[in-house]
This record gives C-alpha cells, sequence and structure tokens, in this order.
C-alpha cells in the first residue's frame, strides 16, 4: 500500500477511461479545483447512495469552483450502467489496474465487518489549481460523506 497523501503534496496525474470509454485526465482540470473520490464498486448500495449525493449537489460544487471525478476499479461498461441506472451526472472513471488507487492511498489493507481485508478505502481528495493536495480524508462514510465535505469547505447554498 502506498503512503496516504497530505494537503501540500503534488496529487499525483493521471489518465483513466470514463463510462464512455473516453480519457479523462487530471491535468485537463488545471486551474480548478478537483474533487476526486474514491470508492469500492459501482452498483453497490454505499457507492450508490454517495455518487447519487455527488449529483444531487453537482451544480452548488460546481458554481464554488470544484469539478468531481469518481475512481473505483470498474470497468467503463460498468461505470456506464451505474450512470444510467441512478442518472448520475458525475464523471465516472475506471481504475481497473487499480495503479491510480494506489498511487492516492486509497487502496490497502482495511477492516471491515471486523476481518483485515485488502480493497479499496472509500477517500475524497480535494486537489487545488495548482495541482497540490488541500485535503485528503481517509476512510470516509459513504452516507453523510457529501454533506460533511460542503460543510468542511465551506460550500452553501
Amino acid at each position: 500500500m502506498s503512503d496516504r497523501l497530505k494537503p501540500g503534496d503534488t496529487a499525483p496525474a493521471f489518465t483513466l477511461p470514463d463510462a464512455d470509454g473516453n480519457e479523462v485526465s487530471l491535468a485537463e482540470h488545471a486551474g480548478r479545483k478537483v474533487i476526486v473520490y474514491f470508492y469500492p464498486a459501482a452498483l453497490t448500495p454505499g457507492c450508490t447512495k454517495q455518487a447519487c449525493d455527488f449529483t444531487d449537489n453537482l451544480d452548488l460544487l460546481a458554481s464554488a469552483g470544484y469539478d468531481v471525478i469518481g475512481v473505483s476499479p470498474d470497468k467503463p461498461e460498468k461505470l456506464a450502467k451505474f450512470r444510467e441506472k441512478e442518472s448520475l451526472k458525475v464523471t465516472l472513471v475506471g481504475d481497473p489496474s487499480k495503479a491510480v488507487l494506489e498511487q492516492y492511498g486509497a487502496f490497502g489493507e482495511k477492516t471491515m465487518y471486523g476481518r483485515k481485508v485488502t480493497g479499496v478505502i472509500r477517500s475524497t481528495i480535494v486537489v487545488d489549481e495548482a495541482g497540490k493536495v488541500e485535503h485528503a480524508w481517509y476512510n470516509v462514510r459513504a452516507t453523510g460523506h457529501v454533506a460533511k465535505l460542503l460543510k468542511d469547505l465551506k460550500v452553501e447554498a
């Protein structure tokens, strides 16, 4: 497992396929703040709740200067199903190799139902306009996380 990112670190560059197979890169968002959130799997209850919460708050976040990218180890086909089934508007990208998940410290050992397992660590990283980590949260909860994020970032409706 790679080390977790801390505020001030340079955010690792990435280019990953979105739900339509188009490449999305962090560099495309230079000059804007980007919320990069990592979740275990599309079409699961917690991840659906989190993606829907981001979608519901996307306009509010955009007006505050934030773009949002959701990253999971899913392939584009599954991401497309997820987007269609849940009417998601957030950009979803897949990292089947888990290389980007590892670079961001969002893949490794975690405790699930009292057991140690290796998998995706639900995490949210805020990258500033210059590509530096502004905030890094690990082991976040799917439910209520977006509301807490809005409060922590001082984004108000």
